[in-house]
């Protein structure tokens, strides 16, 4: 096996160099009923380089505004990124070439801000054609999220709060896997886990009695989200 990848042992912030990749796609319908259209949209799986955390979104179409759209909303949450890392699709190329030109526009300005984001512009690696093993980091992120959310999802369609809803906690069920082995110590019962580099502690979801074991057509549609995502 070859040496890791400098991003993944220099210590750093997270998400300061970020993997991205699409899965999907998931049918989304504008409002929640029978009789509704639903649209084709994707999910955006972010994994920090260094922690290994997961940020997760969904893009409404499979373009390069579609992505930036995506992409502002992960910068205004995890902090503007040094580094993406990616493979060679053409919403990433495209995305690539708008977000240059909005950097070298802002760096013709006199403004402080303009200045730091000339300075800390987002280098966009892309990985060699047809190589997908190159991106083995958030390809692993995708196949944990995708394998078993369509397995829970099947054919339901959801309006985007209610997507936007299961795939934040499902994050949070992804941030929790550990990073390392449990001590020695008997007295100790947690393990650093990418939650621990978000907010420096394990991330908990508010408690909540157990629905597994009702029958869905008794559930409301946020208790069927409640439901999946304890099968997740």
């Amino acid at each position: 096996m070859a040496d890791l990848p400098s991003p993944r042992v220099i210590p750093v912030r997270p998400f300061n160099s970020t993997g991205v990749d699409y899965a999907g796609p998931v049918m989304l319908r504008t409002t929640p009923g029978r009789g509704h259209k639903s649209t084709k949209a994707f999910f955006v799986v972010f994994v920090c380089m260094v922690t290994k955390a997961v940020h997760l979104d969904v893009a409404s179409s499979y373009s390069g505004e579609g992505f930036l759209a995506v992409f502002r909303r992960f910068v205004s949450r995890r902090g503007l990124c040094a580094e993406i890392y990616s493979d060679c699709g053409t919403n990433f190329v495209g995305a690539d070439a708008e977000l240059r030109r909005m950097f070298a526009a802002h760096s013709r300005e006199s403004h402080i801000i303009g200045r730091e984001l000339a300075e800390s512009r987002v280098q966009w690696r892309f990985n060699p054609p047809s190589a997908p093993h190159f991106g083995g980091l958030w390809e692993a992120a995708v196949k944990a999220t995708k394998h078993h959310l369509r397995r829970i999802i099947g054919n339901a369609t959801f309006t985007y709060e209610e997507m936007a809803t299961l795939l934040t906690q499902i994050e949070a069920c992804l941030n929790l896997r550990p990073l390392s082995a449990l001590s020695d110590d008997p007295a100790d019962l947690t393990a650093l886990t990418p939650g621990h580099f978000l907010i420096d502690s394990a991330l908990k979801a508010v408690p909540e009695p157990l629905l597994l074991d009702v029958t869905m057509s008794r559930l409301s549609r946020w208790q069927q989200l409640l439901q999946m995502r304890d099968h997740f």
